[in-house]
C-alpha cells in the first residue's frame, strides 16, 4: 500500500465534501495547467520515515496543491487556499483500513502571479502524519 497514494485520496475526499471554491470535478491528479478554472491540482508529494521506531510504522506525507484561477489579483487562489486550510483542519484525515491518521495541517501557502499576466497560481503543503497498524 502506497501511503502517500492514500493521503492523495484522503486530502481529495476532504476537498470535494468541505466546498472549498473548486468543483469536485476540477479537483485533477494532472501534470498541467488545466483547461477549465478555478481548478486544483492534485499529486506531488514526498513520504519521509520519522524514525521514531525501528517498525517503521510512521510517515510523514509532504501533498502539494496547486490552485489555478484566471484572474487579474491573487485574491481568488487566497481564498480557494484559506478554504483548504478550513478543511483540513477541520478533522482527521479519514484513510483506508490500516492506516491513521495522527496528524494533519496546512505547513506552507504561497502565492504568486504566472508570466502570463491573466492566471494566478497558489501553493498549498498539506503536511500529514501516518500511523501503519502493525500485524
Amino acid at each position: 500500500m502506497s501511503v502517500d497514494l492514500e493521503v492523495q485520496k484522503a486530502i481529495r475526499a476532504r476537498l470535494t465534501t468541505f466546498g472549498v471554491g473548486v468543483t469536485p470535478a476540477q479537483i485533477l491528479d494532472s501534470n498541467q495547467r488545466p483547461s477549465v478554472l478555478p481548478a486544483i491540482l492534485l499529486g506531488d508529494s514526498q513520504a519521509v520515515d520519522e524514525e521514531t521506531s525501528l517498525r517503521r510504522t510512521h510517515t510523514r506525507v509532504y501533498h502539494t496543491l496547486h490552485v489555478w484561477k484566471k484572474e487579474p489579483s491573487l485574491e481568488g487562489v487566497k481564498v480557494i487556499a484559506g478554504n483548504i486550510r478550513r478543511a483540513i483542519h477541520s478533522a482527521r484525515l479519514t484513510l483506508a483500513p490500516g492506516l491513521h491518521c495522527a496528524d494533519a495541517l496546512v505547513s506552507s501557502m504561497r502565492f504568486l502571479r504566472d508570466p502570463d499576466g491573466e492566471h494566478s497560481h497558489g501553493v498549498v503543503v498539506v503536511e500529514v502524519l501516518v500511523s501503519e497498524a502493525v500485524a
